[in-house]
């Protein structure tokens, strides 16, 4: 049985930073908790339509800052900045909403020092080397009914049209075709190495939910260091 890990974890000593900048020996699971809330509700405001790349959350004692990735910044940002404020109440809402009861921990000065939010949106200039917008994509062709042969291989051309980019696999897994057996494949095109560390490997996985069921896709881009 093969030994796998996440591409960007087996890089962060090397390669990859850390996609929450933070610490704190107190309140460190209430924080994760709350990381991980800010992330759902970014999602769950914006969806796969705001072409979204990555998420970064940096802490320190006045504020929290989010900065947000993306190929579409005029999506979220809005008419004279709406967006970023409607997005920010949101979070709020979210963050207060939680309490973080799973935790049993109610903490009033807790919660007050988590509504300081900042939001800076930054401009992904070649979406098409992005392993996370590869893959969005992807997943929204094949919840369209788009065959998922010609989806993945005009991603991949895509991609490779970029001299950025070195190789990409994409892998799929689930009832491709609407078949009753699901089946897992894979399609590369230039060179992965998966187990150089200093190679900068952009990897992402994502769920398209069709109506046959749900479809995993995974996708490794292999960039220019």
């Amino acid at each position: 049985m093969g030994q796998k890990v996440n591409p960007i974890s087996f890089r962060l000593s090397v390669k990859k930073n850390w996609r929450s900048k933070w610490f704190n020996d107190k309140k460190y699971p209430l924080l994760v908790a709350q990381d991980i809330i800010i992330r759902k509700a970014i999602s769950k405001k914006l969806g796969r339509n705001a072409g979204i790349n990555l998420i970064e959350i940096e802490r320190n004692p006045q504020e929290t800052t989010i900065n947000i990735h993306t190929s579409k910044p005029g999506i979220i940002i809005g008419r004279s900045g709406q967006g970023v404020n409607e997005l920010k109440d949101s979070i709020i809402k979210e963050i207060q909403k939680s309490k973080f009861s799973l935790l049993g921990i109610h903490d009033q000065k807790y919660l007050d020092f988590t509504t300081k939010i900042k939001i800076n949106i930054i401009e992904v200039r070649n979406p098409e080397t992005c392993s996370a917008l590869i893959a969005q994509n992807i997943a929204s062709q094949l919840e369209k009914r788009i065959a998922y042969r010609r989806a993945i291989k005009m991603a991949i051309e895509k991609a490779m049209q970029n001299k950025e980019v070195k190789g990409i696999k994409v892998g799929v897994a689930g009832r491709l075709g609407g078949v009753e057996i699901a089946r897992r494949e894979k399609f590369s095109k230039g060179s992965i190495p998966l187990s150089t560390f200093r190679s900068n490997i952009d990897y992402t996985q994502l769920d398209a939910f069709t109506t046959f069921g749900t479809i995993g896709i995974k996708v490794w881009v292999y960039k220019n260091n």
